[in-house]
């Protein structure tokens, strides 16, 4: 198939700018890019800013999938056909700019410019992967290192460049809701990490590179199970002479 122009293809051209078939929007924060259960009709690539994606089950509880930064595509759903519909809802986290692509459009580019589509392959799998990461975070570690493991996604570290040290606004409900525990368990183990050195917050969230260090050394305190530890109550005098007859 030919090339969509005589020039070599700019992906960063194509990302930036609106043109044939690509549409560029600002939103702020909380609102809605789109909805779960609406048609799936085009790919989003988010410019600025951060967003968020949710799911509402059937009986009427939401659940924060993922959150997404710049350099992010989502919305990919509508290219599995016509008819598709949305799986999620997409919503601003902070002021953002986004890209809406037409489905049509993202498909032929993706055909003709091998650059792209490898640009755009490469994206799909790091998500599965990360994807995948995530489903093994929660089934194996405990809460409190799923919430330093998301923290220090949101900010960043790993990535190329400088980490953003100061993460998005984000709720402890919905920290809670991505790594599967509750507001008060998460609002104990942010407490924890702040007495500890690993963040610094203030209503909004600081991570230092602390927190890495010990995630990776594996380091994090102890009782770092989902629930926090409990002391188990002083023995009533009734309590120890039951125990004592059993000795």
């Amino acid at each position: 198939m030919g090339r969509v122009t005589g020039k070599p293809f700019d992906i960063v051209a194509f990302l930036v700018a609106a043109g044939l078939g690509r549409s560029s929007s600002n939103y702020t924060s909380k609102q809605i890019l789109f909805s779960q259960g609406g048609p799936a009709d085009s790919v989003f690539y988010l410019q600025t800013g951060r967003a968020k994606l949710t799911v509402l089950s059937k009986g009427g509880k939401e659940a924060t999938v993922t959150l997404l930064a710049a350099g992010d595509f989502f919305g990919e759903e509508s290219m599995a056909g016509a008819g598709t519909l949305r799986t999620v809802t997409a919503s601003a986290i902070t002021a953002c700019t986004v890209l809406k692509i037409a489905t049509a459009k993202i498909l032929r580019v993706l055909q003709a410019e091998h650059k792209f589509s490898t640009f755009f392959l490469k994206f799909i799998v790091i998500r599965g992967m990360r994807t995948q990461a995530d489903l093994i975070d929660q089934l194996f570690n405990s809460s409190e290192k799923r919430l330093a493991r998301t923290l220090l996604l949101m900010a960043e570290y790993g990535e190329p460049g400088a980490p953003e040290t100061l993460i998005p606004p984000v709720t402890q409900g919905t920290l809670a809701d991505m790594i599967g525990t509750t507001r008060s368990r998460v609002s104990f183990f942010i407490n924890r990490f702040r007495k500890l050195g690993y963040i610094h917050y203030n209503g909004g969230i600081r991570v230092h590179k602390s927190l890495l260090n010990a995630v990776l050394h594996d380091k994090l305190p102890e009782q770092n199970a989902s629930r926090p530890k409990l002391l188990d109550p002083a023995p009533s005098p009734a309590r120890t002479a039951k125990r004592a007859k059993l000795v």
